[in-house]
């Protein structure tokens, strides 16, 4: 027994010496300088925010593998490049017809730009414009309009003045002018422009 008890007594380790306070002890270097640790420096607290892209800030997207029935109503710019039957109403935003998207509803907003196919009537209060390649079946009424070379438009068209404010009672009315006369297109098809002051 007294073999036993003399190997239990080597493997003990030696009890703990009570430790000098900080200030008494005396600095010792490292050993290695790996161990050594390094001040990390200072982060932000501010959360880190991926930039997005110009084209995309603030625009809603229908991508070209969604179809809506139904009615979209938007307080932000919207691009579609997917199907939609129904009414589209952006008031005061742009509207964006992909070269995919196919729209076959009436349209209302403050700006719309057609690169796809739209059927129905487009009432674009600021600027519409047809670009190279687009389709649009239908009646429009705008103030300014731009028909691209390659477009496709079978329609009315009806310019309208952007309302500035209304006038004062001072000004003398303005007499009426005569309706100019159709003006048609390459397939023959009318297209009248009238002006609305």
């Amino acid at each position: 027994m007294s073999f036993f008890n003399k190997r239990s007594q080597e493997d003990v380790p030696p009890a703990p010496r009570p430790e000098a306070p900080l200030a008494n002890r005396p600095a010792v270097p490292p050993s290695n300088p790996i161990e050594a640790k390094k001040e990390a420096p200072p982060l932000s607290t501010m959360p880190f925010k991926t930039p997005e892209p110009e084209s995309t800030r603030g625009q809603a997207s229908i991508g070209k593998a969604v179809k809506i029935n139904g009615q979209i109503y938007s307080k932000e710019d919207l691009y579609v490049d997917g199907d939609v039957e129904g009414t589209i109403e952006l008031q005061e935003h742009r509207l964006t017809i992909g070269p995919n998207g196919k729209v076959h509803s009436s349209v209302k907003a403050r700006e719309v730009v057609i690169l796809g196919n739209v059927q129905g009537n487009v009432d674009a209060s600021d600027k519409l414009e047809i670009r190279k390649d687009a389709r649009l079946v239908g009646d429009i009424k705008t103030a300014r309009i731009i028909i691209e070379d390659g477009a496709y438009f079978k329609g009315s068209i009806d310019i309208v003045k952007p309302e500035t404010g209304k006038p004062t009672g001072s000004s003398a009315p303005r007499p009426q002018q005569s309706t100019p006369p159709p003006v048609t297109n390459a397939q023959g098809t009318a297209l009248t422009a009238e002006v609305k002051r």
